[in-house]
């Protein structure tokens, strides 16, 4: 089984396209969501549209489907930019598409396979914390009950793993997974689309962060997203490029914050 791992897609269409067509060429059969399906990007509507109809879909509630399902106005922890998109998102969207958002759960397993999703961290998922660093994964694998957990939010990939009993379940950080640089990417690499491969070692936990469809931050402006074969035991983080210049227009156009479409081209 083929499994599509999709997160923080934030209702930029033209990303998600791109990313639905890789899934079909990959013969992708059950669809995964971290959650943030709206926020930020110029089609959120659309976007639950494309995603709701997709074969097995199962998603969990990111902090913007949360608001955007709510009639809070305080909107504590959202900056000025993320308030303003909250806003406009709750006006295009109608009440059927924010009850969907509001009732979605923080976090679920997926039937018949040990994995878990959840937005944030399964520690407390309602509070919206983020997985960057070591003790963070700690915690979060003291409450995993599967072998396997995705998880989005930060909009930066990255992974750990936590190693059996008998090596006392020390955890680690899979660097290669994350492909960190110091520099930006250049415009010759984001112009193309590469995978990462991470095999599934027999016995080991894994916490993956998929990285962000809608709305890079790790300077590589391309979507990102991952597909799990069951039958080879692989998660495979693939980056796509998308018309990011389109997005940045329906953006601007919407009249959202200058900073929401010009960070798409930084990728931050």
């Amino acid at each position: 089984m083929k499994y599509a791992v999709l997160s923080d897609i934030h209702g930029n269409l033209e990303a998600l396209d791109e990313v639905l067509k890789v899934c079909r060429e990959h013969k992708v059969e059950q669809y995964l969501c971290l959650g943030d399906i709206v926020g930020y990007n110029a089609n959120p509507a659309e976007c639950l549209e494309m995603m709701m109809p997709l074969p097995g879909f199962l998603c969990v509630k990111g902090n913007h489907d949360e608001y955007v399902g709510l009639d809070d106005e305080t909107m504590e922890g959202f900056n000025p930019h993320a308030k303003a998109a909250i806003n406009w998102t709750k006006s295009v969207l109608n009440p059927e598409m924010r009850e969907y958002l509001h009732k979605l759960p923080f976090q679920t397993k997926v039937p018949d396979i040990p994995v878990t999703l959840v937005h944030a961290t399964l520690d407390n998922p309602q509070v919206w914390g983020y997985i960057f660093e070591f003790h963070q994964a700690q915690d979060h694998f003291f409450y995993q009950r599967t072998s396997l957990s995705f998880c989005g939010h930060s909009h930066v990939p990255v992974a750990f793993m936590r190693k059996p009993v008998t090596m006392n379940r020390e955890i680690a950080e899979i660097t290669a997974w994350a492909d960190r640089r110091d520099e930006d990417y250049t415009r010759e690499e984001m112009e193309k689309s590469d995978t990462i491969e991470l095999p599934l070692k027999n016995g080991f936990w894994y916490l993956i962060n998929v990285g962000s469809v809608g709305q890079p931050r790790n300077h590589d402006t391309r979507a990102s997203f991952a597909i799990y074969d069951t039958e080879k035991n692989i998660v495979t983080r693939f980056r796509i490029p998308y018309d990011i210049a389109r997005a940045q227009a329906k953006i601007r156009e919407a009249g959202l914050p200058e900073r929401l479409w010009a960070r798409l081209e930084r990728g931050t």
